[in-house]
C-alpha cells in the first residue's frame, strides 16, 4: 500500500498523475500560510477578487467571428428589432 494508516493521499503516484488536471484550485482564496500572506500585503479575498476581474475586463478580445456570420447576425437582430421583439410573457 502507498499510503499507511494515519498517512495522506497527496504524494502518491496516482493522485500526482491527476492533480493538474482534476483537482480545481481556487480563484480567489489565498492558500498560502499566515506569515506569507501578511508579506504579500495581507490582501482580503474582495481585493484578489477586484483584480482577478479587473486582469478579465483589461485583457479581454472578443472572440474572431468571420464577417458573413456577423452580417448575418446584425441582419438577425434588425428584423427582429423592427418587429418590436418579444411578446412580453405573462
Amino acid at each position: 500500500a502507498q499510503v499507511e494508516p494515519g498517512g495522506h493521499f497527496f504524494s502518491t503516484d496516482q493522485t500526482m498523475a491527476r492533480y493538474k488536471t482534476e483537482f480545481y484550485e481556487p480563484l480567489v482564496a489565498d492558500l498560502s500560510n499566515f506569515g506569507k500572506w501578511e508579506e504579500e500585503g495581507r490582501r482580503t479575498a474582495d481585493e484578489r477578487a477586484t483584480g482577478i476581474w479587473q486582469n478579465i475586463i483589461q485583457n479581454h478580445e472578443p472572440p474572431k467571428r468571420e464577417a458573413a456570420l456577423i452580417e448575418e447576425l446584425n441582419a438577425f437582430v434588425a428584423v427582429r428589432t423592427e418587429q418590436g421583439g418579444a411578446h412580453p410573457v405573462g
